[in-house]
């Protein structure tokens, strides 16, 4: 089983990041069990969505840009295209960045506090994301993150445990689909940060790296679904965790915790933390090798982890990452501007995925089926509500 695992578990730990868990424990604090419903919802499209990408680069052969670019045939088109996933993947990843960071450097303050080396946390975050991957192979990854993601599910699923929260409304919850006042906003958020439109590309080029044999696709939908499945799993149990709860002043993860700590003693802290921590470095590192392997695409590289222009790219992202945090600097035309890049570029791979997956010249016998096609379109409506929704909030109409 464990053989069959494979970039599904990156994907599944680039979704699962700081952000994801702010927004299911603020899910959880204001509106109960009531979203997670959408929170399944979010997995669903997600399990959907990168399953194509990654049978799209097991098929093919090459990454998701690549095939793109080949199957573009009107120039301005594809230039557009490039200009618009380079944008929104390099300078989004770069602006992104430090809010992985961020992520962990709140776990390492759970786990050891603020003491006189905090200030240092995020640059030995940077550290241990350099050196792994500087030093490592993509299987070496694989091995590193199943580790991590696998301490993420025991860390959040034993928070939600300890916390005895109510099954049956957990039940209602999953299978009985609400919107309570003001809640339109939160699962738009939930769904916006699974939903991850770096995650396309870098499952394509993963899969490619993984499998090199069409008949191996069964694999692939095995692995999305159970890799995919368990970030999801980790997503609800933070929701679970924050419903039950009994503190309603909560902005973090941490702060959850330490309302716990009266509760649960120092357990809890040190799950949450842990679990923090693990969050934050996985999508401090898939965020910068997902915008080393679009711009090799886009650029015509080799896309070896070794080769010197590619490791440049994600140094660069994670180099500005380090940098925003340790000096507090926030560059707000450059976050709004990858919010606008990625509002446009979700929608448009979306569809993208769906034309090219649909393609007999690309696939070939492994094209999508009525049903996978159906539910690629309700998708497609999905993403072009989200990504409106994400330009509207820049220039504050929504």
């Amino acid at each position: 089983m464990f053989k069959k695992i494979g970039p599904g578990v990156l994907v599944a730990a680039a979704f699962v990041g700081p952000g994801t868990i702010a927004v299911c424990t603020l899910a959880g604090v204001h509106f109960g069990y009531t979203l997670i419903w959408a929170v399944l919802l979010s997995i669903l499209a997600t399990i959907i969505l990168q399953e194509m990408a990654g049978r799209i680069g097991v098929v093919s052969q090459s990454g998701l840009v690549d095939v793109i670019k080949k199957e573009l045939k009107v120039d301005w088109i594809k230039k557009l295209v490039i200009i618009i996933v380079l944008g929104a993947i390099l300078v989004g990843n770069a602006a992104y960045e430090a809010g992985n960071i961020s992520g962990a450097t709140l776990g390492l303050e759970g786990l050891f506090g603020q003491g006189a080396l905090s200030p240092f946390y995020p640059l030995l975050i940077g550290c241990f994301a350099f050196l792994l991957l500087w030093f490592s192979s993509y299987k070496t990854l694989e091995k590193v993150f199943i580790g991590l993601v696998a301490t993420m599910g025991v860390c959040f699923v034993v928070s939600a445990i300890i916390t005895k929260p109510s099954w049956g409304e957990i039940a209602k919850g999953m299978f009985v689909p609400s919107l309570p006042e003001g809640g339109l906003l939160t699962v738009v958020a939930l769904i916006g940060t699974t939903v991850v439109p770096y995650n396309l590309f870098l499952h394509a080029s993963l899969a490619k790296e993984k499998w090199k044999s069409k008949d191996e696709l069964t694999n692939v939908k095995w692995d999305t679904i159970t890799s995919i499945g368990l970030g999801g799993l980790v997503s609800v149990a933070i929701l679970i965790t924050a419903s039950a709860a009994p503190i309603e002043n909560i902005t973090n993860a941490m702060d959850m915790a330490k309302g716990l700590e009266p509760l649960f003693g120092k357990a809890a802290i040190y799950f949450m933390g842990i679990g923090l921590l693990a969050a934050g470095i996985t999508s401090a590192i898939t965020a910068p090798l997902a915008a080393a392997y679009v711009a090799s695409s886009c650029f015509g590289w080799n896309d070896d982890m070794k080769n010197r222009k590619f490791r440049l790219v994600w140094f660069i992202v994670l180099f500005f990452g380090v940098l925003s945090l340790s000096f507090n600097f926030k560059p707000i035309e450059v976050i709004q501007f990858a919010q606008v890049a990625n509002g446009i570029l979700l929608p448009v791979m979306a569809i993208l995925l769906l034309w090219i997956v649909n393609k007999k010249r690309v696939m070939g016998t492994h094209r999508n089926t009525l049903f996978q096609n159906v539910l690629g379109f309700i998708i497609v409506g999905f993403t072009i509500f989200l990504g409106t929704k994400s330009i509207l909030k820049v220039i504050g109409l929504f």
